[in-house]
């Protein structure tokens, strides 16, 4: 007798419904994407003990007909596709067949339906795959689909559900994709008698995300339109804040909502496009929020590429990662700074501020301007020269187009009041305040700088009287004598001197040798994880960000007046200046409204 055999229908069907149904969210989404497709305009969505007891999904969409409601639990049955070539150009969220019969094969299935115009409706109740009855109802037009015990007939897939408050926790994320999605349509969520969420229908992607998350001043703005793909959506600044208004050193994690054709997707793709933009900007590392929306030819992707239909390929890959990357470059260059949330009861103490006295109209030697002119800040730059011998106006020799790139807007000069403790600049501006970390803002305009020096060549050297010798761990020295090539592009000479050591000959001309050494040592700890596999550019930007960190002013630095206006004036002609290359803020914002606000003049 032959040892194969065929399986039984009921457990081909069950294996094959593992693919497709993985745990409650699945049907949420399969039969959320199924009255999409519909038409439907309004969901209402409840779920009991996370969709484990019961899932039900009702929406007002186009219903179906009796015989064609009958066809539609069975498998590789379906109305979005007739032919194979239809495979090449899908526009529904739906279209394999698959999700009904699957979801009826492991649960207590009921399906009630009315077709528009229709005088009743149908309801047909399936067990375990098998059809209990088909009958006549009375009631709305639209679909109704409740789920009941989900894999209660295979107990090996019941047992790995996460618990009730997990399994919830994922419908949520489920149905908040889709809510973003598709703004125009109305979703009700409730879990177990409470409402997790409620979107009415919206305008706009801007007023659903103000439904699903509140007031989002964090998020930027993204759009492009190139070769044949449009990108839009918004996505994590660069120096991001808290609730309470403090900054949190940039969007370290936040949820991924990528959409292709309206489709939730996970691309890698457009995940390595998101962080390759990021890391222009900084080497911190990240998983950034991220609501973008590409929209392109259907004939331009592949989406028959998994049961869950959350995959897709790319006709031209490249492309979609160069148009993603770009985008959300340019739209983080012109991010703006974060918001100082001011408490009405907290007074600003004077202590540690130091004035720069010899700015004409500080300390009463003029009237300070209270209207700022965009051409010249509102500060006569003869006047400010008088004052201060060899100064010249922030931000007078950086146009906009030099400080922010082509089509951006432009950035409003700051002009330096003072030093807080001899480590922040106290600047203002015709928006508000401006509360600048000199060290951080240095570090960035260092660190383009230098990333620009070695797209022409390397940096500019000094050669050490003396070489100096710089005692390390051994491992240590082994990741930096397997940099060499990097680090002389920058001006680093060294060797190894011995197990535990090595020689610098030369160090970079922007860097003294105690500092040299310092840079030194810390490269030693930021290259130790990119010795395998690493891209040549990470590797440079690591260097690049070191160097600049250990070249820039630091904390309780005294700073006169013209280094002030020097290192805010450079800050405009960066290309990221809210954040430092290791995705610490740049400054904190107080606006002018807000001012008014704690002043009651609003």
């Amino acid at each position: 007798m032959g040892r194969i055999g065929r399986l039984p229908p009921d457990l081909a069907n069950q294996i094959a419904a593992g693919e497709v149904v993985e745990r409650p969210a699945s049907i949420v989404k399969e039969l959320a994407e199924n009255a999409i497709d519909a038409g439907a305009r309004r969901l209402k969505i409840h779920v009991e003990l996370g969709g484990k007891k019961q899932v039900r999904v009702e929406d007002d969409g186009e219903g179906m007909a009796p015989e064609d409601a009958r066809l539609a639990i069975e498998r590789h049955a379906t109305s979005k596709i007739r032919h194979a070539d239809d495979l090449g150009a899908i526009r529904t969220l739906g279209f394999r067949g698959e999700a009904l019969p699957s979801i009826a094969s492991v649960s207590h299935f009921v399906l009630r339906t009315r077709a528009r115009g229709s005088a009743s409706g149908t309801e047909i109740r399936v067990n375990a795959g098998a059809v209990a009855s088909v009958v006549e109802v009375g009631m709305a037009e639209g679909t109704i689909v409740e789920v009941g015990d989900v894999f209660y007939n295979l107990p090996a897939r019941r047992k790995f559900l996460k618990s009730d408050a997990g399994e919830a926790a994922q419908v949520t994320r489920i149905v908040t994709q889709l809510a973003l999605g598709y703004p125009e349509i109305g979703f009700t969520l409730t879990s177990g008698g409470r409402t997790a969420l409620q979107c009415p229908p919206a305008a706009s992607l801007r007023d659903r995300l103000y439904q699903l998350y509140g007031e989002r001043d964090d998020l930027v703005e993204v759009g492009r339109d190139a070769g044949g793909i449009r990108l839009t959506g918004y996505v994590a600044a660069l120096a991001e804040t808290g609730a309470a208004g403090t900054p949190s050193g940039g969007p370290a994690r936040g949820p991924q909502n990528v959409f292709v054709n309206r489709r939730i997707v996970k691309d890698r793709t457009i995940a390595h496009a998101i962080i390759d933009a990021y890391s222009q900007a900084s080497i911190k590392e990240r998983s950034p929020e991220v609501h973008l929306f590409l929209e392109m030819p259907a004939s331009a992707l592949d989406v028959n590429v998994h049961p869950t239909k959350a995959e897709v390929r790319f006709r031209d890959q490249p492309l979609v990662h160069e148009v993603v990357r770009r985008a959300l470059r340019d739209a983080l260059g012109q991010g703006g700074a974060p918001q100082l949330q001011l408490q009405p009861e907290r007074a600003a103490s004077e202590a540690g501020v130091r004035v720069a006295a010899a700015i004409p109209g500080v300390l009463g030697g003029g009237v300070f301007p209270n209207r700022w002119r965009p051409e010249g800040a509102g500060l006569d730059a003869g006047a400010l020269r008088a004052g201060v011998p060899g100064a010249r106006a922030p931000g007078s020799g950086v146009s906009g187009a030099t400080a922010t790139g082509a089509g951006m807007p432009e950035l409003r000069p700051l002009i330096p009041l003072g030093q807080f403790r001899d480590t922040f600049i106290i600047a203002v501006d015709d928006e508000g305040i401006a509360i600048v970390d000199q060290h951080v803002a240095h570090e960035r305009v260092l660190f383009e700088r230098v990333m620009r020096q070695l797209t022409a060549g390397r940096l500019e050297s000094q050669r050490l009287l003396m070489p100096v010798v710089i005692d390390l761990a051994p491992d240590a020295c082994q990741t930096l004598a397997a940099r060499t090539v990097q680090l002389e592009a920058f001006g680093y000479e060294i060797e190894r001197f011995g197990e535990g050591a090595i020689k610098v000959a030369a160090v970079p001309a922007l860097l003294g040798a105690e500092d040299s050494a310092r840079a030194l040592r810390a490269l030693a700890a930021d290259l130790d994880g990119l010795d395998r596999g690493a891209e040549v550019q990470d590797a440079l930007q690591r260097i690049a960000a070191t160097t600049s960190c250990h070249a820039a002013v630091k904390a309780h630095d005294r700073l006169t007046y013209e280094k002030m206006a020097h290192i805010l004036d450079e800050l405009r002609a960066t290309a990221y200046s809210t954040v430092c290359p290791h995705g610490r803020p740049v400054m904190l914002r107080l606006t002018r409204r807000e001012i008014e606000k704690n002043f009651d003049r609003i």
